[in-house]
């Protein structure tokens, strides 16, 4: 091929999942650095990868590349098509011709059975299968011990998401984990919090780091396999976690959000790029979070006209005092308000537009960064 843009469209899923033929190879990554285009299909392409959990080069025979193995954390921000500066090498593709069409149908009829979930539940399940594919990058691009966040490296941030998803999975009757846990009901949920996360990641230290995701991963199952997250009715009983009581599926939500929180951390610390959430899946983290931060801002603080913005879609609400006229308006982007939630930000980092009274929209900014547990 030339290094027009034409013919380069029916290449493009072929080169998100690592089944380029040979000619192709270093003609397509070429072009998607200088045609925007192209690019912007080929990170849908490759995010579309990611979420069907489908690993590149299934559609070709050996194709060795980590990046071309794996198509999940690999879009950026910003906004760039990743890998624009090498493809995935295949041979002989499978059933003709690598176009569009052919590929992702031999992807979909080729993928992994997802679990059948409820809508509350969904997040959560793309969320643990983007981290079980991230996982499955470590060992090519960076050790099991790399520094992710607080004082964990991977193998400790996945020990934490053991701890973390046991919480919820106790008050649906599965088992807790190894070791037995030290707190009780009447321990306050901070410190359990700790004490368990500490207890479970000392534990997993004694073990393979292979031997930690699979926990992981079958407590992560086993959740996705509850009543609760296949049916919205029991799901709709609220219980306390985390010292807010909330509905059993909002709780599912959280657990999405945590997942892909520490996904970001460890992608950042591997040097690999995680996608956001779908932003079906976005929004919904979106509306948790806000209606958390509404709680806790109560009815008395001083109202701000909170605004947020995914692409070309944007949500208003007015959080605080519903006795006064509006002080100030506060604009943030889904990721951003997700990762200030999340205390990847801080007040003052946060990209943001603001008007009116900057004290009342501060007031917003920390309450929200408080929130964090993560």
């Amino acid at each position: 091929m030339t290094d027009d843009h034409d013919g380069v469209p029916e290449l493009l899923a072929a080169w998100a999942f690592g089944a380029l033929q040979p000619a192709d190879e270093k003609a397509v990554p070429a072009h998607l650095a200088g045609c925007e285009s192209c690019a912007a299909e080929a990170e849908r392409l490759r995010e579309t990868v990611r979420l069907l959990d489908v690993s590149p080069g299934t559609a070709a025979a050996g194709n060795g590349s980590p990046a071309a193995r794996n198509g999940s954390a690999a879009v950026s921000r910003n906004g760039s098509a990743p890998g624009v500066t090498g493809g995935g090498s295949a041979g002989a593709s499978v059933g003709g011709p690598a176009g569009a069409d052919g590929v992702l149908a031999l992807a979909l009829r080729s993928r992994p059975a997802l679990p059948r979930v409820a809508a509350h539940a969904a997040p959560y399940a793309a969320a643990v299968a983007g981290l079980r594919a991230l996982l499955r990058e470590v060992d090519g691009h960076g050790p099991w011990g790399t520094p992710v966040v607080h004082d964990w490296d991977v193998r400790d941030t996945v020990g934490h998401l053991i701890a973390a998803d046991e919480q919820l999975a106790v008050r649906l009757g599965l088992q807790s984990h190894t070791p037995p846990s030290r707190t009780t009901e009447d321990t306050p949920w901070e410190e359990a919090w700790n004490t368990r996360t500490a207890d479970v990641i000392a534990y997993e230290r004694t073990r393979d780091p292979q031997e930690t995701v699979a926990t992981w991963a079958a407590r992560a199952a086993a959740l996705l396999a509850t009543p609760e997250a296949v049916d919205p009715e029991p799901a709709a009983r609220a219980t306390t976690l985390m010292g807010v009581r909330l509905p059993v599926s909002d709780h599912f939500v959280v657990r999405a959000f945590e997942t892909w929180i520490h996904s970001d951390d460890i992608g950042r610390a591997l040097g690999l790029a995680v996608p956001p959430p779908p932003d079906a899946h976005l929004w919904q983290l979106v509306r948790l979070a806000v209606r958390v931060l509404g709680m806790a801002l109560g009815p008395t603080a001083p109202p701000v006209l909170f605004a947020v913005t995914s692409g070309e879609s944007s949500t208003e609400w007015v959080l605080g005092s519903e006795d006064e006229a509006v002080r100030g308006e506060l604009v943030l982007d889904a990721v951003d308000f997700c990762l200030l939630m999340g205390g990847r930000y801080t007040p003052d980092e946060v990209p943001r537009g603001v008007a009116g009274d900057e004290d009342a929209v501060g007031n917003v900014l920390e309450r929200a960064a408080a929130l964090s547990w993560l």
